[in-house]
């Protein structure tokens, strides 16, 4: 799914490591697979596919009328060609991001990966800080989309408009087929915005969560 080797895993860890030896935050990272199975868009393509089908068959047939091309005045011609055309575009929405992706809509794929980033969120306890300085850096690879959230510590300081410049950066990897080097490079911006932004390492500070990579394959 994600074709991360051992190297890269350890650059990530690396990377947490280090952002957060300037700051106060404890960053997750965490990649899925897919935030949803989009079934609706699956049954949106068979449909459309059907409707294509049936239509230029029986186009295919009125044309056809005066040669008496006999198959095509048989139900089951019809019934066949329609079913084989839902076939095709249901395996098309499963297989094919980018079509899936056209039939979900943006709509659809940003309410997915939100609500399967809070869900992150707290399946791995990001909110389980003293300071309340929990970050989880989310990255949805079908949908090409990545959030960035932060628990009350965080938000009290950084603004959702503050962490463009991360989500750009790991999105700018996931389109060049660089993972691993987007997940670093944006965990080094978060570090140095939560730097900035004020929330610096105190003095007790601790490693309240685990630095690895989260690997949802869906």
């Amino acid at each position: 799914m994600t074709n991360l080797t051992d190297a890269d895993l350890e650059s990530i860890r690396q990377a947490v490591a280090s952002a957060e030896g300037v700051t106060s935050g404890e960053i997750v990272p965490f990649v899925a697979a897919r935030s949803s199975d989009y079934r609706l868009a699956r049954w949106k393509g068979a449909a459309l596919m059907g409707l294509v089908a049936m239509a230029a068959f029986l186009g295919f047939a009125e044309w056809n009328s005066a040669w008496s091309v006999s198959w095509t005045q048989e139900p089951w011609a019809l019934a066949g060609t329609v079913l084989a055309a839902m076939i095709l575009g249901w395996l098309l929405a499963t297989f094919v991001p980018s079509v899936l992706r056209l039939l979900a809509g943006e709509r659809a794929l940003a309410g997915a990966v939100h609500h399967r980033a809070l869900r992150a969120f707290v399946d791995e306890e990001v909110f389980d800080t003293r300071d309340r300085t929990g970050i989880l850096l989310f990255v949805s690879l079908m949908e090409r989309r990545i959030e960035v959230m932060g628990d009350a510590g965080i938000n009290a300081r950084v603004s959702a408009e503050d962490w463009v410049d991360v989500i750009q950066v790991v999105r700018q990897g996931i389109l060049d087929g660089r993972l691993a080097q987007g997940l670093v490079a944006g965990i080094g911006k978060c570090g140095e915005l939560l730097r900035v932004k004020g929330v610096e390492i105190l003095p007790d500070d601790e490693n309240e969560l685990p630095d690895g990579l989260r690997v949802d394959r869906g």
